[in-house]
């Protein structure tokens, strides 16, 4: 699950989960971010960002997070918060942010959607089996941390939200908690389902059948795993994660999680096989870098991070090669700049911002992707 600050005018930031991606209880790193100042952040496009052409905002309602393409580029899927709703909801619209529509059933919490091949049907994770009511966010005097709620299940369900059903775990039990399941993503020929799960008593990588069958373990470390992806060819996959270096951090870090909790303030962006082996570290940057997504032609990693802001309330797009190097600025936008996936078809971005705007919603932006820089750019 994910969050990401709503901040309405004339009220301070609140932080509220927008799942998906980050691993499945989506808190918006954004939430790492500012809370205080009001007024103008900068315009649309920034002549500084060569890799965007074509910059359009194509939601202004704010309050949006984790949106995601179709495969066919003409819908967009995305968490969002309306009107008297209690907590995030799933949310599908075209592709220049008309017809939007609530493909979720109104109930509990919901996160990290996604399209299946063909595009007819959708995933996304959801408290609702739980209980009707969404889980209450996490006490402030536990600090900045992300809940992992052990309520969350995966549901698969047609394009238009009907026919919902769990498809891990395979049965929900209203009152009954099992573990975290979030984050899901689809690889490009349908075949698999990458997630986030807490099912063995850590936040590890999963990989399943669309129908929920077949589930592997790819990660085997103890640490927070989450947000995967693969690669355009689905031979490889990226996810962020933070491993414990002592034994007091890892003693936190086990505690927390025995809360259904995580503390994301130093995350950094791994990559590996698509069946787990030759894990690495791509990034060595400090701070927040996280919801890392492949480049089309598969060479490089687009994710968000704050490691350039010493004090560490601004994200932007970064983009580095998958060996390490190469590490490129994309986004110098507003205060917050996340979510990024690129169109089945290379040619579009879209992403989460708060740029352009007289407050701190977060809205979604689309911009045609330059994958060639000009020379002396």
């Amino acid at each position: 699950m994910r969050q990401t600050t709503a901040n309405r005018p004339g009220r301070p930031a609140v932080l509220m989960p927008v799942m998906g991606a980050l691993a499945a209880s989506v808190a918006l790193p954004f939430a790492f971010a500012q809370t205080a100042q009001q007024g103008p952040l900068q315009a649309l496009h920034d002549e500084r960002e060569v890799r965007l052409t074509n910059v359009r905002q194509i939601t202004t309602l704010g309050g949006y997070a984790e949106a995601y393409w179709s495969n066919d580029g003409k819908r967009i899927i995305c968490q969002a918060r309306r009107g008297d709703m209690k907590a995030d909801q799933m949310f599908v619209m075209n592709a220049d942010g008309s017809n939007e529509r609530m493909v979720s059933n109104g109930a509990g919490r919901c996160t990290c959607g996604f399209f299946l091949k063909g595009d007819r049907e959708i995933l996304y994770s959801s408290t609702c089996g739980f209980h009707p009511e969404p889980p209450a966010p996490p006490e402030r005097s536990q600090g900045y941390v992300w809940p992992v709620w052990n309520s969350y299940a995966i549901y698969r369900a047609r394009a238009d939200g009907s026919r919902a059903r769990p498809i891990i775990p395979r049965r929900v039990v209203a009152g009954q908690k099992t573990a975290y399941y979030a984050e899901a993503t689809v690889s490009a020929d349908g075949k698999r389902v990458l997630f986030t799960s807490s099912m063995d008593g850590d936040l590890e990588i999963y990989s399943m059948k669309p129908d929920g069958t077949d589930v592997r373990r790819l990660t085997h470390r103890v640490g927070y795993d989450g947000g995967p992806v693969f690669s355009p060819d689905g031979s490889m996959i990226a996810w962020r994660a933070w491993y414990p270096q002592s034994a007091e951090e890892r003693s936190e870090y086990l505690s927390l999680l025995a809360r259904e909790l995580v503390r994301p303030s130093r995350m950094e962006i791994w990559v590996a096989r698509s069946d787990g082996t030759n894990p690495r570290q791509i990034t060595k940057l400090g701070g927040a870098s996280f919801a890392p997504y492949f480049t089309p032609d598969g060479k490089s990693v687009v994710f968000s991070s704050n490691h350039h802001d010493a004090a560490g309330r601004k994200f932007d797009l970064f983009m580095i090669h998958l060996d390490g190097t190469g590490l490129e600025q994309v986004t110098h936008g507003g205060e917050f700049d996340c979510f990024p996936m690129f169109s089945r078809d290379g040619k579009r971005l879209v992403w989460c911002s708060n740029r352009n705007g007289p407050s701190r919603h977060t809205d979604v932006f689309v911009a045609d992707w330059v994958s060639t820089r000009a020379s002396g750019q």
